[in-house]
């Protein structure tokens, strides 16, 4: 039957026998379209209208006589609290926010052909007049869910927001189901067309949601054993996989080559190459090219190496992997104990720019990598140690693509999640990167300090190695095949898919068993979703009970931070960092600011230590680059209120329930001469630690509040549990943004209190305290520019009812009574 003016947007499988086409508008022939897949399926059966179900999660919603059903997928709310939050329908039709909270646009819990959803049901007329009426779903928090970047009704509008868009032509009869007879070869061209006109061929036929569940629970790699060496590869839809092994680096030219065969597990399909080898191969060379269909969007490239994703070592970004034998990894170090999250003060670090400088004689291989910053962090005087932090997070350490190899690179484009990076070893061919890591990650704990590993895990980097294992299966993809780019990066992992999940899983167990890793920080966190976070959570958990998650939980996309206040990750606050900046100008509201000194409490962190309280990272420009008077960003030469606001933010980033971090260099007041984006430049990101000497007096402030923060004193501020609204006693100035706060105001953590008093403005002012604060017999501990040694006369004020507080100042005191 031809088509009579009707075209085919897309077709996707349901499982291997089935699938739906999508039309351009509702089929309104007396008889079911006629479709065909050619050769493979000449005849497709069971032609009908595509279920509720199926139209529903598609769309987002479909008609059913005179109404419209709106449609959400309960696996689309995760980390929302729906009995208690509830989730609600918005759009051009009402107002967007202001449906928030109104009974009349809550979605219903319900079950649709076994699957649980959310639905909101009423008249269709409204929704049609005019057409393209936009619309999405919101939590009673206001947190809009994500339109998933495959629909095919998703619309942008001029601010960049994603939306999904109502067509009246559109209302669950443009989508149809078919049948085929017999299971489909997912390692085949798949295409569909009309019956009469499949030459050409119209449309692919991609693989839908069963295919992105495919799995194995094998070990995968390069798996050494006695007298045998067995590689094993999850490559679903490939038709042929080739190993290629060398001995030795001369033989890389002229390798062997040797075909893996698809083990027949299940159905065949499981995806499962391997081959076992006769022979100990420790310490080979080994890569692969994988064939397949040609063309289309998860076309194969059968001229390009691929780096195995489970390969331990690799010599560069573009492999080959090293063959090592796990017991030869052997286990990373296991005597440390990981401080409580609460007590943590992190420092954010690049290996090279802690050990580029450094005042350690090494010889200019050292200083590229793990082996001298080793040295670095064993010598008596390393700067992080002096500084007194108790955990650092280090930047990047997997294999990334620098080019050159030897390039200074952030390392956020990753190319293997299990091998070490290449460039920081001293005889990376030897697999000493492992070594040189496990040494590394020892040494930091010998100093007493947790090492954090901070993981990209949304993205990959070039060349894409997963994206020629299958393109289709790894990445997210938009309704017509493109890449999906939350990241900025080009290409977005698709996370839950099940092998994906795997992989992220069982490289973040490699790195806390192998080299002894005390937790992670993930990068553009959002992309890899809740679910998946959580799921991540529960089998690091079992390996590592008391291990660090932290998330950045932000992408181009979303913000994910409330909905994970109910799992066991921390997230990085940029509403802190932004408010700190404007802070320290006098531009911020104190009650704000009490906000985030009481730990940015319930809808940002459940719990204290759920916040990561920040002003720096290794993004955009440094602290003093943001605050500076000079122009252009440049805080090389600081200005003296420059510092005076710099010490102000070190004291209300220790005073701040929660998790401090602080960038390295930061305390030093590092400047990047006002350059934003700066992860190929190494010229500015390696610390000059000349400027210790230049502002030792910011440096000393910095580390006698972090020695404070994790004094007995400190537990006062460094909270597991939330305290009572009593804990804390606020005094503000009206129409001013100084204030005063006494910590412990209850006494719920012992007899001693903190009194902390800040005064934002260019102006001296005075605080108004009640007289029964201000007869409490306070003992003062530090001002603006140093703690105070009780024994230097005239060195303390007194607090009185009228508290001054000077200008950019600020000031702390403890009282027993």
């Amino acid at each position: 039957m031809a088509s009579p003016g009707y075209r085919i947007i897309r077709a996707w499988l349901e499982s291997l026998t089935s699938g739906v086409v999508e039309l351009d508008r509702d089929w309104l022939g007396a008889r079911p379209p006629q479709f065909s897949m050619g050769q493979q399926c000449p005849v497709l059966g069971g032609l009908a209208p595509a279920s509720r179900r199926i139209t529903g999660s598609a769309f987002g919603y479909r008609v059913e006589g005179n109404d419209i059903v709106f449609v959400l997928p309960e696996l689309q709310c995760a980390g929302v609290d729906v009995e208690r939050d509830g989730v609600y329908l918005g759009g051009d039709f009402n107002g967007w926010q202001q449906a928030v909270g109104l009974a009349e646009w809550r979605m219903q819990r319900s079950e649709l052909e076994g699957e649980s959803v959310l639905s909101w049901s009423g008249p269709a007329a409204r929704f049609f007049d005019p057409a393209g009426q936009r619309f999405k779903f919101v939590t009673g928090e206001h947190q809009w869910l994500s339109v998933p970047d495959d629909a095919a009704n998703a619309v942008r509008d001029a601010d960049g927001n994603i939306n999904r868009a109502i067509d009246p032509a559109r209302t669950g009869r443009h989508l149809w189901s078919f049948v085929c007879p017999a299971p489909l070869d997912l390692a085949e061209s798949l295409v569909i067309g009309w019956a009469a006109e499949l030459t050409p061929p119209a449309t692919p036929l991609v693989p839908g949601r069963f295919f992105y569940q495919l799995k194995t629970d094998l070990p995968l790699g390069a798996l050494v054993r006695e007298g045998e060496t067995v590689f094993r590869l999850f490559a679903p839809r490939a038709r042929s996989v080739t190993l290629f092994i060398s001995p030795n680096r001369a033989g890389l030219k002229s390798p062997q080559q040797v075909p893996l065969a698809r083990r027949p597990d299940a159905d065949g399909r499981a995806g499962v190459w391997e081959v076992a080898l006769n022979q100990r191969l420790h310490g080979w060379f080994y890569w692969y090219v994988i064939d397949g269909v040609r063309e289309g969007r998860g076309a194969f490239d059968p001229t390009q190496r691929v780096l195995d994703p489970y390969a331990l070592a690799a010599l560069g970004r573009e492999g080959p992997g090293i063959v090592l034998d796990r017991a030869w990894v052997g286990q990373g170090d296991r005597g440390f104990r990981t401080p409580a999250w609460q007590d943590l003060v992190i420092a954010e670090a690049h290996v090279r720019d802690l050990a580029t400088h450094a005042p350690v004689p090494m010889t200019p291989a050292e200083r590229r990598g793990f082996s001298g910053l080793r040295r670095w962090v064993e010598h008596p005087e390393f700067y992080l140690h002096r500084l007194g932090v108790n955990c650092v997070e280090l930047q990047p350490v997997h294999e990334f693509d620098n080019h050159p190899h030897d390039h200074y690179h952030w390392g956020y484009m990753t190319n293997s999640f299990f091998s070490p990076e290449s460039s920081y070893a001293l005889d990376p061919a030897e697999g000493s990167a492992v070594r040189e890591l496990q040494d590394l990650v020892r040494a930091f704990h010998g100093r007493g300090m947790a090492v954090l590993l901070d993981v990209v895990y949304n993205h990959v980097g070039v060349p894409p190695h997963l994206m020629f294992i299958d393109r289709l299966y790894y990445f997210e993809q938009h309704a017509d095949g493109r890449l999906v780019d939350w990241s900025g990066c080009g290409n977005d992992l698709r996370a839950n898919s099940a092998m994906a999940r795997r992989l992220i899983i069982d490289s973040c167990v490699h790195m806390i068993e192998a080299y002894g890793v005390d937790g992670f920080r993930f990068d553009l966190a959002e992309l890899l979703g809740v679910e998946v976070l959580r799921e991540i959570e529960a089998a690091l958990k079992r390996v590592k009970p008391d291990v660090v998650l932290i998330a950045e939980p932000w992408s181009f996309r979303a913000h994910i931070a409330s909905r994970l206040r109910d799992t066991g990750w921390a997230s990085w606050n940029d509403g802190f960092r932004d408010f700190l900046r404007k802070y320290v100008r006098g531009e911020g509201d104190a009650r704000r600011m009490e906000y985030f000194l009481k730990g940015s409490p319930w809808y940002f962190a459940k719990w204290p230590a759920q916040t990561v309280n920040y002003t720096e990272s290794h993004d955009d420009r440094t602290w003093i680059d943001m605050i500076t008077e000079h122009h252009g960003y440049d805080g090389f030469a600081p200005t003296r209120r420059d510092v005076q606001r710099t010490h102000l933010m070190a004291a209300l980033l220790f005073m701040s329930v929660g998790i401090p971090m602080l960038a390295a260099g930061q305390d030093f007041l590092r400047s990047k001469r006002g350059v934003s984006n700066t992860y190929l430049r190494g010229d500015l990101n390696a610390l000059d630690y000349r400027r210790l000497f230049r502002y030792p007096g910011t440096h000393s402030y910095f580390a006698e509040w972090i020695a404070f923060r994790r004094s007995w004193l400190g537990r006062l501020v460094r909270h597991y549990e939330r305290v009572s609204d009593a804990f804390f006693q606020f005094f503000h100035l009206d129409g001013a943004p100084a204030f005063a706060v006494v910590y412990n105001a209850d006494r719920s953590l012992g007899p001693e209190r903190l009194l902390f008093a800040v005064n934002p403005t260019q102006a001296d002012l005075i605080v108004p305290l009640d007289e029964a604060t201000a007869g409490a017999g306070w003992r003062q501990l530090a001002n603006r520019e140093r703690f105070i040694n009780p024994q230097t006369p005239g060195a303390t004020q007194p607090v009185e009812p009228a508290l001054f507080v000077s200008a950019l100042g600020c000031g702390l005191w403890v009282s027993d009574s």
